[in-house]
């Protein structure tokens, strides 16, 4: 804990003690993560005693340069064709017919559009599962490139642009060079990897079941059953040779919840004949913001309650029956966020009846993902590992981010470790380099061969 404060400061003069202070720091007394079954192998039995062969690393480095050009390719391809959530139907062939090609056994579709493929190594050892996601965002890419993608769609009933601007394609891209990289070293592999390529991590459409729970549900964990699970995201706020990381939760549950506040109609110039639902549902927007800065210990947790989208009414003089509102809760422990749901519902309920209306309130009805919480004992004994993969002063704690992702759905169920891997160029400004989700999100492709030495080296 002492050497947090200093890890703070990249540019230490002591580089080679402060990686060593980071891998102290990486809180070996962090709650165990909340985990439903114990699918996978103990952590104390075969993972634990798989053994690192140096000359067996030292070709994963060597083979994820020569592959550095063809992951840059395989990036822009990926790039230039993005499918939404659940719609990832031919990057779903791509990737199943470069994973054949490769020699791996190959199930698709799996969750609807999405791939599993296992490599079963010349060596005797434990079975790894790694994670890439798949699907595209609703964006109108708006970066000067010559592989910008051009494909419009429908969504929400609306007409848009689609764009891989979360990074997606960089994931698939690295999971498909460490693919490649132990197809070549197939024979010196000890032990099974299973590579999940998930659609719909942005969450499935309305009505419609994916994601990792439905990877889950359709057997992506069974046979083989991995006995730890290591994922990472390509992010701007990192510069580019910087992998991020830490144990205990590192992004936070996300649920998004709906609310439906009920009046009674009447004339606008005469409110007093009805209930109005447009001033009940500004009382509950401002009553909610009262959960996380009243109601939440922001001292040990962070939390954020966020009304995104409202509607009532169809015209300038009427109070109409009803408001609909849309939101998210993000929470970095689970106890949080269960206090949180209750905190939504009962302030929602109870305001609205104060003016005599009601307000029915659903929570997790379009998403719903667990805190992406890193099992504290794993994440200590790959400590070691990302500092060799990023060098002195380069593998960093870095604080939690109330982002979500539902490779938390996996850490349920098996010990896994989900990290960040920095893509903005080294003394690029985050005006140059945006943030995930934005239509001006680009990626300094250097960082790709980071993204398979990580994977390669975690497995």
């Amino acid at each position: 804990r002492l050497a947090v404060p200093l890890l703070a400061s990249p540019r230490s003069v002591l580089p080679g003690i402060v990686a060593a202070l980071m891998c102290a720091a990486v809180a070996p007394d962090a709650p165990a993560a909340p985990r439903e079954v114990a699918v996978g192998a103990p952590l104390a039995g075969s993972v634990a005693t798989a053994s690192t062969d140096p000359a067996l690393g030292s070709e994963v480095d060597r083979l994820a340069r020569a592959l550095a050009p063809s992951v840059i390719e395989t990036r822009r391809y990926l790039h230039q064709h993005p499918e939404l959530s659940n719609r990832e139907v031919e990057t779903g062939k791509y990737l199943a017919q470069r994973l054949r090609a490769l020699g791996l056994e190959v199930r698709h579709p799996v969750a609807k559009t999405g791939v599993v493929a296992v490599l079963k190594g010349g060596r005797p050892g434990p079975v790894v599962a790694l994670r890439a996601d798949m699907d595209a965002l609703p964006v109108t890419e708006e970066v000067d490139v010559p592989f910008r993608s051009t494909v419009r769609t429908t969504f929400d009933g609306q007409e848009v642009g689609v764009m891989h601007a979360c990074g997606h394609d960089a994931h698939m891209a690295i999971l498909l060079g460490v693919a490649e990289a132990f197809a070549k070293l197939r024979e010196r592999v000890p032990g099974t990897v299973v590579f999940l390529f998930q659609p719909a991590e942005e969450g499935p459409p309305a009505g419609e079941e994916g994601g990792a729970a439905l990877m889950i549900k359709e057997g992506a964990l069974a046979n083989p059953r991995p006995g730890a699970v290591f994922g990472l995201h390509v992010v701007s706020a990192l510069e580019t040779g910087v992998v991020g990381y830490r144990a205990g939760g590192l992004m936070a549950s996300a649920d998004d919840f709906r609310i439906v506040v009920r009046g009674r109609q009447t004339h606008g110039a005469q409110p007093w004949n009805g209930v109005d639902p447009i001033v009940v549902a500004s009382q509950i927007v401002g009553a909610l913001q009262t959960i996380v800065s009243r109601q939440v210990d922001l001292t040990q947790s962070a939390a954020v309650v966020t009304v995104g989208r409202i509607e009532g009414g169809t015209r300038f003089n009427i109070i109409p029956d009803e408001v609909a509102m849309r939101g998210t809760i993000r929470a970095l422990d689970p106890e949080t966020r269960e206090r949180i749901h209750a905190a939504v519902t009962r302030t929602a309920e109870s305001t609205a009846a104060a003016s005599g209306a009601t307000a029915t309130v659903e929570i997790g009805g379009i998403v719903r993902y667990p805190v992406t919480y890193n099992d504290a004992a794993l994440t200590e004994r790959m400590c070691p590992t990302l500092e060799r993969v990023a060098g002195p002063g380069k593998a960093r704690v870095i604080p939690p981010v109330t982002i979500s992702e539902d490779f938390s759905e996996y850490q349920k169920l098996v010990p896994g470790l989900f990290v960040h891997v920095g893509i903005r160029r080294p003394g690029a400004s985050l005006d140059d380099y945006a943030a995930n989700h934005s239509p001006r999100f680009r990626v300094d492709e250097d960082g790709l061969e980071i993204g398979v030495r990580t994977l390669a080296h975690l497995a």
